[in-house]
This record gives C-alpha cells, structure tokens and sequence, in this order.
C-alpha cells in the first residue's frame, strides 16, 4: 500500500479535502464494531509526537481515532467506506487549532528552557485537556516564572513560524532538537532566534496566534521537573473556569478577591473548632448513654450515627472494662452502611469480624482484642447475625 499524502503538511489551516478508499477493514472494538479506513491522501493529522489525532468526519461519518504507521494513516469510523469510493473529509478545526496553539507555545517553551538552562525535553503530552513537558533538569518556581513571561513576549512580537523539508546535506550543519532518532525525511519548525526543532505536528504561522501561555502545574519528575501549560483558548477557557469559581466564592463568603485566602483560612478555623466541640458533644453523650447499660449484661452493641472514630475507641474501651462479653459499636445507618470497633477482654473479637465477613461481606480485621471494619447492611441484619455467634 503507498504512504499516504499528508495534506496537513501542505496547508496546516485547511479544513476540508477529497480522497479515495484505499482499503477498510472491520475491527472490534470495546465500544462495538468499526472500521479502519486508508485513504490516498488526508488531512486527519494522526496520534504522532505525543500529540492527540484530529476529529472530525469523513462523508459525514464521524472519526473517532486516526493512528500512523509506516507513513499510512489509518482513520477508525462507526461506518464502513467502499474501496476505490471518493470521499469528501472535514477536520474539526477547533480542535486543530486548539492543538496548534498548544504545540507551539511547547515549542517556544521548550526552546528557551534548552538555551537558558541547556535542559533537553525528555517527554511531551499533549491532550485535550492539558499539555504536559518533562525536562531532564529542575526548574525553580521563579525560573519557571521567567520562561513563562519570556515565551509571552515572543508571543506578543508575532514571529512567523517557518516549516521546512531539509536534505541531509542540508541538517549536518543544522542544530535542531530532536528527541528521537529521525529515519527518512526530517520536518523542521523553526522559530528564528528561539527554536528549531524536528517535529511532525501541525502548527500556527506565526507566535501571534498563540495568544498567550500560562503554566498551570509544575512538579519534580524523575530527576528534573514536569511542567504543565495551557496556550490560547484553552487557557481562556480555564481562566473563564477560575473566575467563575472565584466569583462564586466571593459572593458565598461575603469576601472580596484580595481577602478571599484569609476568608477561606478563617472558615476552615472555625470549622474545625466546632468539629472539636461536636466530637466532646460526643463523647460526653456516648458516656452517658453507655452509663445506663447494665453493667451485668455480657455482650453489648450500639448503633449511632456518624461518630468520630476516636469516639468509637473510647466507647468500646470503656464497654470492654465493664462487661465480660463482646462489646461493638457501629456508627452510620442503614442507607450507607456502618463502621464498627468491636473488642472484648475475654473473648476473641475476630469471630465476630469473620462471621460478619462471611455472611455481610465486611471488610476490616485486626487482634483478638479489638477488630474493626465495615459492612454495607441493615442494623437488624447486622444484630441477627451477630447475636446469634
């Protein structure tokens, strides 16, 4: 089969393009039956580079992946395609663009953090969520910052991005950034006095198009640093994402954006003080009621609602220095299940915890003197059973 013509490298900004069937194959899939199609020529830029593939249809039958292989791009569609057939394709062109955008403020990243720094990137992802690159060095917080505002300013002086085919005479004297060995015909994408670089990806005409780049996450990664980055309307969106989370906030909290950290510091202060009175509420409730059992009475359990877990320990401690029996207690209710502490100081609590195991499916062990676990079922279910060891 011929390698298929790539139309993306011929124009980056076109979206529709007519083709022949070369071959269509049905596979299985985990979502159910599709088909592989070939094409002579396409404009669907494949998964590649770390890159995610195009979408869009092709005869109005949607693309759901497009992968590469020896040079023939193979399109997966819901629908089946007649051999020889001539079709009429349509990429999604937000999608690309989108795509376009991010690659290229990686590329600038990238290029400075190699001439500031001399860090290689090792590893790159691009998603539709998020574009993530790996430095084989460790970036500070402030140099991080630096690149970032660097990459903005070549943004702003609108360079052209040029794409080019070199010979091999040609790339012997050319010093470009690759991160892989390159058998055949090398692409070149060079951004003058920042980057060039050996990459198979569409890409914008010139650095104005990316609009801007914001670093959204950046943590160390075996050896040197992983840095996350959103370019244009995706960075819009996340921006548009955050404000609206910010506003929602400042109107809950009665707070504006400058205070808004020592609102938020100050609600969770006070959260946790009233946990803290809630939980001695608790415990003075749970040794009232314990009070009242009779001190006779062998084994003993309780049900109450949700109950802190240190709640749960003293009570049954406590339980188990008055009575002789098995003694639990259970917090939660019957929707949701319950925790349990059960423990005895003369029998061997794991019975219980294996019984409840078997006949409940509980989950949780422990000692002899003390198990503790869950279970997904009805308090009387729970009682049934346990009353009856």
């Amino acid at each position: 089969m011929n390698q298929t013509e790539k139309l993306y490298d011929l124009d980056a900004y076109a979206i529709e393009f007519d083709a022949t069937v070369q071959s269509c194959e049905e596979i299985s899939s985990e979502t159910g039956i599709c088909y592989q199609i070939t094409l002579d020529r396409t404009l669907f830029f494949p998964e590649e580079g770390g890159q995610s593939p195009d979408s869009g249809n092709i005869n109005e039958i949607s693309v759901i992946d497009v992968q590469i292989k020896e040079d023939i791009i193979v399109h997966t569609l819901v629908k089946p395609l007649k051999v020889g057939e001539q079709v009429h394709g349509c990429i999604d062109w937000k999608h690309r663009f989108n795509n376009m955008q991010q690659h290229t403020g990686e590329h600038i990243f990238s290029g400075l953090v190699n001439k500031r720094f001399g860090y290689d990137n090792v590893g790159f992802h691009l998603s539709d969520q998020i574009v993530t690159m790996d430095f084989s060095g460790v970036l500070t917080a402030q140099e991080a910052a630096d690149i970032e505002f660097a990459v903005n300013e070549v943004i702003i002086k609108n360079i052209p991005v040029q794409v080019t085919f070199p010979s091999k005479e040609e790339l012997v004297n050319l010093n470009y950034r690759s991160k892989i060995e390159i058998d055949g015909q090398v692409r070149i994408v060079t951004i003058d006095g920042v980057d060039v670089c050996a990459c198979c990806a569409p890409h914008v005409r010139s650095t104005g198009e990316i609009g801007m780049l914001k670093i959204m996450n950046m943590q160390n990664y075996k050896g040197g640093v992983r840095v996350s980055i959103l370019c244009g309307f995706r960075a819009l969106e996340e921006y548009r994402q955050k404000t609206a989370i910010l506003s929602e906030l400042t109107s809950s909290l009665s707070a504006n954006q400058d205070s808004l950290v020592e609102a938020v510091n100050k609600l969770k202060n006070t959260n946790q003080s009233l946990k803290t009175e809630v939980a001695v509420a608790k415990q003075e409730c749970m040794e009232l009621k314990l009070e009242k059992i009779p001190k006779e009475q062998e084994d003993v359990y309780v049900f109450e609602g949700e109950l802190d877990a240190q709640v749960m320990r003293n009570a049954v401690n406590q339980l188990v220095s008055e009575h002789s029996g098995i003694c639990g207690i259970f917090s939660g209710d019957d929707e949701e299940g319950y925790r349990f502490i059960i423990g005895s100081s003369t029998k061997d609590a794991r019975e219980v915890a294996t019984v409840l195991r078997e006949k409940l499916g509980a989950k949780g062990g422990g000692s002899a003197a003390m198990v503790q676990g869950s279970v997904t079922a009805k308090r009387k279910e729970i009682l049934e059973i346990i009353s009856s060891i």
